[in-house]
């Protein structure tokens, strides 16, 4: 192994100790709070198409020959992208917009969500039944992601009537 490599190696090592007696651990992911329902969820108004209240959304594009899905973060825009019109996809398919190229897509498209992830987003697509994109969001279902986002954890003040319990309290 070269020294540049033992010292990349090392200092890896360091950055992911904890030091012993340390009582807090800092999370340096900008996501963590999504993940943890409490970061800010632009709600917008409530007439406004397409909605605004959500952290991630699936969009789904369809041309003539293609079709598109992606999923875009309200503050940063679109985070993954899957077409069928990259090369990948493309060779397997017959025809890039037909049934089988949805159902695929969806696979593809969730594979990359997981390996990101990211298993939570809002979908305002309506399907309807043996339709394509049915077919895409089924297979995008059946790969483990959730097509709704849970609800946003608000601060419970003193005259709140109903405070709902945290997910990380245990009250046992």
């Amino acid at each position: 192994m070269a020294a540049s490599a033992k010292k990349i190696l090392s200092k890896i090592r360091q950055t992911n100790q904890i030091a012993a007696g340390t009582l807090y651990v800092t999370n340096r992911n900008p996501r963590n709070l999504e993940r943890l329902r409490l970061a800010y969820k632009t709600d917008g108004y409530h007439l406004e198409r397409p909605v605004r209240n959500f952290w991630h959304r699936l969009e789904l594009n369809a041309s003539n020959k293609y079709v598109t899905a992606k999923l875009v973060h309200f503050e940063n825009g679109t985070v993954i992208e899957c077409s069928t019109t990259e090369w990948a996809l493309k060779r397997h398919l017959y025809k890039g917009n037909d049934y089988t190229a949805y159902s695929t897509l969806g696979k593809a498209f969730a594979s990359r969500c997981l390996d990101a992830g990211l298993t939570e987003m809002r979908c305002d697509l309506k399907p309807t039944a043996g339709m394509k994109v049915d077919a895409f969001l089924r297979a995008v279902e059946e790969s483990g992601i959730s097509l709704q986002e849970p609800e946003r954890i608000r601060p419970s003040y003193s005259w709140d009537m109903h405070r709902p319990e945290k997910p990380w309290e245990v009250t046992e």
